[in-house]
């Protein structure tokens, strides 16, 4: 009866791993006790990583452009508090970037570190900013000041850059440069008054997908 009992115990147990390895190749699970998600700094280097531009390439990059433009002469010099407008970053490189978050966190690490120095005016969101002044000139919205004289800020400059890139492909890998490059234009002469740039190549034996 114990013999019995044992063989039966044991069938069963072989009938539950069975089950559970067919449920999980059926639901596509190959490696359940993988790597699980890895907290890091946005400048650190991950093993997740191709040859194109990675987030520790746009912090150091900005980083660089906003203590290279906080010394600018024509800034440092400025008669009054000088007006800038953010101007789409122009991409040229094979990876299909979100080009607005270059000039974002230049923006947001000179606002946040050069307090009262410049400011940026916020034209992507005219379309707001004209309703809003329209309904405090028709007198549906109160206004601390005249809303008669309310007027929009004029630029003083503009702040834009380009990615370009250039790769080559063997059957020994990848390899990807990529030269970032930023300018800072006078609006009313339009002379370039300040620009800098930075400049990265990796290799690599696969090309990741960037999307």
């Amino acid at each position: 009866m114990n013999q019995l009992t044992t063989q039966i115990a044991l069938k069963a147990s072989t009938f539950l791993v069975l089950l559970v390895y067919i449920t999980g190749c059926a639901s596509g699970v190959s490696n359940p006790s993988g790597v699980p998600v890895t907290e890091m700094q946005s400048d650190e280097r991950g093993f997740v990583t191709g040859t194109g531009i990675e987030s520790q390439d746009l912090v150091s990059v900005t980083d660089k452009m906003a203590r290279s433009l906080v010394n600018t002469p024509e800034i440092n010099d400025f008669s009054g508090m000088p007006r800038i407008v953010l101007d789409p970053v122009i991409n040229n490189t094979r990876f299909p970037i979100q080009q607005g978050i270059f000039l974002t966190r230049i923006r947001t690490l000179l606002n946040s570190r050069t307090r009262g120095k410049m400011r940026f005016l916020a034209r992507e969101r005219m379309d707001a900013l004209r309703a809003e002044r329209e309904m405090k000139r028709t007198g549906e919205l109160t206004s601390s000041s005249d809303p008669n004289v309310q007027e929009f800020k004029g630029a003083d400059f503009f702040l834009t850059g380009k990615l370009d890139g250039q790769t080559t492909r063997t059957s020994a890998g990848t390899s990807d440069y990529v030269l970032y490059s930023f300018q800072l234009i006078d609006a009313r002469t339009s002379e370039i008054i300040w620009e800098d740039f930075s400049e990265l190549k990796k290799q690599g034996l696969e090309d990741a997908s960037y999307r």
